[in-house]
């Protein structure tokens, strides 16, 4: 089991004894998509797959901030910000976006792309890159915005 993965579970159990009720509840839910990937893969997750698993997690919680912001529900969208607060706390710090646009400008040199046409040149070698460092979205931007799109 991955350290990462103890570690959850380790803060379960001090949820469960805190009576946390927000926190017990995000541990159990991203354990159970923890469970679901196990059962795909037929195999234990490494830390880099759990890392990924919770950046999903909090990318629905964000599309569903949204939908409850757009249905003119904020007692959902604030639970939902709640749940991404106690997910962020176990995931690296994120890149900021000047350093993402200086990661994107060295790529771009490398690759020798000059046109919004390049940009799957960019993102690919870039995305290996930056995994789990940073925002898939924000990169995007910023990719398109410095190919000219």
């Amino acid at each position: 089991m991955s350290g990462l993965r103890t570690q959850l579970r380790d803060d379960l159990k001090t949820a469960m004894r805190a009576k946390d009720i927000l926190r017990r509840d995000t541990i159990r839910l991203v354990e159970s998509a923890f469970k679901y990937a196990e059962i795909e893969k037929r195999s234990d997750l490494t830390d880099p797959e759990v890392l990924a698993i919770i950046q999903k997690q909090v990318r629905q919680r964000e599309d569903s901030i949204e939908q409850f912001e757009a249905g003119d529900r904020q007692d959902l969208a604030d639970k939902e910000r709640a749940e991404i607060a106690v997910l962020a706390g176990y995931l690296p710090a994120q890149m900021d976006r000047d350093a993402i646009t200086v990661a994107v400008k060295a790529v771009i040199e490398r690759t020798g792309a000059s046109g919004p046409t390049d940009k799957g040149k960019v993102m690919g070698p870039l995305m290996a890159e930056l995994r789990g460092q940073a925002d898939g979205r924000l990169v995007n931007t910023v990719v398109s915005e410095l190919l000219g799109e």
